[in-house]
């Protein structure tokens, strides 16, 4: 079994502690006070490090000449077209929905045909007396 390591005394991490501070060379450094206070502008802000990207001109965007709204008859002829390409896409949707009930069905039926054999045997024993 695993012996758990004696604890070390309070003298022996003083210690540790204090060669460790000596190693990292803050022997002048005292930990900073409570009741020490942080100057606001000695906290750099974003904008004094990082400097904005310089600003794209753009050319102004050229007029668009107006157009005439569209007639009743392309107004009607576009709705006509939108009204057949929908319906044709959904009866594209309903034919290949179809074809993959039609594949389930198709994989199932040897499994489904195979329990109901089964359990009318099941059921055939139970119902009729066996033969003699």
């Amino acid at each position: 079994m695993d012996n758990p390591k004696p604890p070390q005394k309070p003298a022996q991490l003083l210690n540790d502690l204090e060669s460790i501070r000596q190693l990292l060379g803050d022997e002048n450094l005292e930990p900073p006070l409570l009741i020490d206070s942080l100057d606001p502008d000695s906290i750099p802000l974003l904008s004094d490090i990082v400097t904005p990207p310089p600003q794209l001109t753009t050319p102004a965007p050229e007029p668009v000449a107006p157009q005439s709204p569209p007639s009743l008859r392309e107004t009607v002829n576009l709705s006509i077209s939108r009204d057949s390409e929908v319906n044709r896409l959904d009866s594209e949707l309903r034919a290949a929905a179809q074809l993959i009930l039609q594949d389930v069905i198709d994989d199932f039926v040897p499994q489904i045909e195979a329990e109901l054999k089964r359990r009318l045997e099941a059921r055939l024993t139970r119902l009729l007396p066996p033969r003699r």
